[in-house]
């Protein structure tokens, strides 16, 4: 009996709009939660085939499906702490919970799209609601090593020691010294010009290169020519190496280094204009410029004076910050001015961002709709950039829920109408017999 179709139709219509309801409780309830995506109801008509006679109609009713907009983006808020992170653009990132550490199996990897991070009491990186960010820990010289991108495989969850101290060893020094053009003349006093320079070693230790700069005097005329020695401090002030440089004196190129004879240590380069030396710790590149390059170890006019001496690496220091950049990159920073990149942060991709399972805290697992995961460096591929002191905010539109709330009252008080209608109705038929 079609009209007994019309009181099941009406039923599927009130429960249709209280999943709705249910939909647009929750977003206008989220409406200032970080990350938060917007849940959707949809509504799909049921069609029931009625009798082949003339004017017969069967209600079907109505089908709910819920749904997350899980792609749309909400808009970034400025925050003061620097993990603080978000995405500008797709991809999100990997985190696991803080309960899963403590499980002697690998960590459920779960994804979101932003969080607020502080360090514990054991210096792991997480949220508040408890999630812990997950990252590839770099190598010593802040490398990265190459992880499959298909599984989390490499993927640890990030611990800095605040209280921690690091050392920067120095790989390279620059040497741009001017040299007296005087003293490699006949009837100079031929005495050594001494300097040093100092460099750090593997454990931080402050380490000196003794150099000592003697010229050629000549019977008559100028030699434009000096024996180098560089002695190292940390091998017991040893030789490290001994080199002959002998200078221009054209005008075109005057007081420039015309060529460098090894006697020992390490080879000159005179593309590069490099010295391969080794001190205690290792190997240590110095340069001291080009053939021709006025920018290196020059001789010019009366006076003995470092122009300019650069190097790399840094004292022994303490961790006062860490930050995050575009690349997913933690870069730790120390009060001697060293910085370092401890780990990379991934970006997760799917297919279809919009059929992932959702969780609780703002959190996602793949699933069949979504299809696997894969691992990207922030800014390649789909994914967008890192940004740092941000969070994304909840995707609701309050106003577009409270008028959709009007229409869902409306249209669940036009179902329970129905039914009333329907009532009435079936008493008419009851009344028949009377």
């Amino acid at each position: 009996m079609s009209i007994s179709s019309s009181l099941n139709a009406a039923v599927s219509g009130l429960n249709a709009n209280a999943t709705k309801l249910a939909t647009i409780s929750d977003n206008i309830a989220n409406s200032s939660t970080f990350g938060y995506k917007r849940a959707e109801a949809e509504f799909n008509s049921l069609v029931l085939s009625g009798l082949s006679g003339a004017g017969a109609y069967f209600a079907g009713g109505v089908r709910p499906m819920s749904a997350r907009s899980i792609e749309t983006q909400g808009a970034l808020v400025a925050t003061s702490n620097a993990l603080d992170i978000a995405i500008a653009g797709r991809g999100m990132l990997p985190v696991t919970t803080y309960s899963a550490l403590s499980n002697t199996t690998s960590e459920p990897m779960m994804m979101t799209t932003t969080g607020s991070f502080h360090t514990d009491a054991q210096g792991i990186l997480r949220t508040d609601s408890g999630l812990v960010l997950l990252g590839w820990a770099a190598n010593a010289d802040g490398t990265i090593p190459n992880y499959p991108r298909g599984t989390q495989t490499g993927l640890v969850p990030i611990v800095i020691n605040t209280n921690q101290t690091a050392g920067d060893p120095t790989t390279q020094m620059t040497l741009a010294v001017n040299l007296p053009a005087t003293e490699t003349e006949a009837g100079s006093s031929g005495d050594t010009l001494p300097m040093s320079t100092e460099y750090f070693g593997n454990l931080g230790t402050s380490e000196t290169i003794e150099i000592e700069f003697t010229p050629t005097v000549p019977a008559t005329g100028s030699s434009n020519e000096w024996t180098m020695r560089m002695y190292d401090s940390a091998a017991g002030g040893a030789l490290m190496g001994e080199y002959v440089l002998t200078f221009d004196s054209t005008r075109a190129s005057g007081g420039t280094l015309a060529s460098v004879t090894v006697i020992s240590g390490g080879a000159y380069d005179p593309a590069t204009g490099q010295l391969d030396m080794t001190v205690a710790g290792g190997p240590l590149t110095v340069t001291i410029g080009r053939i021709g390059d006025t920018n290196g170890l020059t001789q010019l006019s009366d006076s003995f004076s470092p122009t300019q001496i650069t190097k790399d690496g840094s004292p022994v220091g303490n961790l006062t910050d860490v930050e995050i950049d575009e690349n997913g990159f933690l870069t730790a920073t120390y009060d001697t001015g060293f910085t370092r990149r401890i780990y990379q942060v991934p970006l997760v991709d799917v297919p279809n961002p919009n059929g992932l399972r959702a969780l609780n805290n703002q959190t996602f697992q793949v699933s069949p709709d979504s299809g696997s995961f894969t691992l990207w460096d922030a800014g390649d591929g789909p994914t967008g950039e890192v940004v740092g002191y941000a969070r994304e905010g909840s995707t609701t539109d309050v106003a577009a829920e409270l008028t959709s709330l009007i229409q869902t009252q409306r249209a669940y008080s036009s179902n329970a109408k129905v039914i009333q209608t329907v009532d009435e109705m079936l008493q008419e038929t009851t009344n028949i017999k009377r």
